[in-house]
């Protein structure tokens, strides 16, 4: 995978991705379906800092998720507005830091580590694809459903979806 071949999908999910931040609705940024789940707000603010991650991803050897796991509650935004802010802070950065990377770069191994215990290592452009794409789809499929218990119309992403064409 060449970076440039990767920022074509990366633009097009991120386009996806920005239209359902859209629907945020203002007034129900702290409605949690399930006791278990993020809060709307918490699991939009998680979407938008996704692409933030390509600082460690690509800059660093390993990202240890202990001290995340420590954490009680998630950041809540104030507004929908904090959320695109933040959404398209990362994804901006996110673009330019993969295209400077070279196959080279992309070629080198990355860790996952929890303390002193290495989870996975991958190369680079797997990284990119499972922990940055695929867990952004991921959350933004969670995303949707929320929106769609809250009634507010999901938007198409890829094909119609029942409440657009």
């Amino acid at each position: 995978m060449m970076a440039k071949d990767f920022l074509i999908e990366f633009d097009h999910e991120m386009r996806q991705t920005r239209k359902l931040l859209e629907r945020l609705p203002g007034d129900n940024l702290t409605f949690r379906p399930h006791p278990r789940s993020k809060t709307l707000g918490a699991l939009a603010l998680h979407v938008a800092g996704i692409p933030s991650w390509t600082t460690n991803l690509l800059g660093e050897d390993s990202y240890d998720l202990a001290p995340d796991l420590s954490r009680k509650e998630p950041a809540q935004p104030r507004d929908r507005a904090e959320v695109l802010a933040a959404f398209d802070a990362n994804v901006a950065r996110c673009r330019s830091d993969v295209a400077e990377q070279d196959e080279e770069r992309l070629a080198t191994k990355w860790s996952l580590k929890r303390g002193t215990a290495t989870v996975v290592t991958m190369l680079r452009r797997a990284v990119l694809r499972q922990f940055l794409m695929n867990h952004l789809i991921h959350h933004r499929g969670q995303l949707a459903v929320y929106l769609r218990m809250l009634d507010v119309p999901v938007p198409a992403l890829y094909g119609p979806s029942a409440d657009e064409d």
